[in-house]
């Protein structure tokens, strides 16, 4: 299978799973108790880390082996490059902390809130990435 394809896949996929996680499971989290929000998100942050980790790294290794058997493609890897960096970016910066913070007050709807405002940041992020395989790619 080409390379090309590996990519748009992985990238698919996270498009997609952060589009879910924006529409579906973030917004779900005000309508849990405290006692089960603290139950259920500690379940969903590491069965959501099994799932979105690997497909992060290998983004990495995506961007990495464009840079090395594709040089020629300098806009687009830069372009990918950067937006998966931010993706990273984003996800350590604001969500991981935040995630972590409604593990110990899973009552304070700001919060929450917050989670569900700032995710737009990756949404788009991923959703660009996309968008870039596609017209530059294909």
């Amino acid at each position: 299978m080409k390379i090309e394809i590996w990519r748009l896949a992985i990238d698919f996929g996270l498009m997609i799973l952060i589009w879910m996680v924006q529409m579906l499971i973030y917004p779900s989290f005000k309508y849990f108790d405290k006692e089960g929000l603290a139950k259920w998100h500690k379940i969903y942050a590491g069965n959501m880390g099994l799932i979105v980790a690997p497909m992060m790294f290998i983004q990495v290794y995506l961007a990495y082996h464009f840079w090395k058997n594709f040089p020629d493609m300098f806009a687009t890897n830069i372009m990918y490059t950067i937006l998966v960096v931010l993706t990273w970016i984003a996800t350590f910066l604001f969500f991981i902390p935040m995630h972590a913070a409604i593990d110990k007050n899973p009552e304070d709807l700001v919060l929450l809130k917050k989670l569900t405002t700032y995710n737009w940041m990756r949404v788009l992020l991923w959703t660009a990435i996309v968008v870039l395989d596609v017209f530059l790619l294909y």
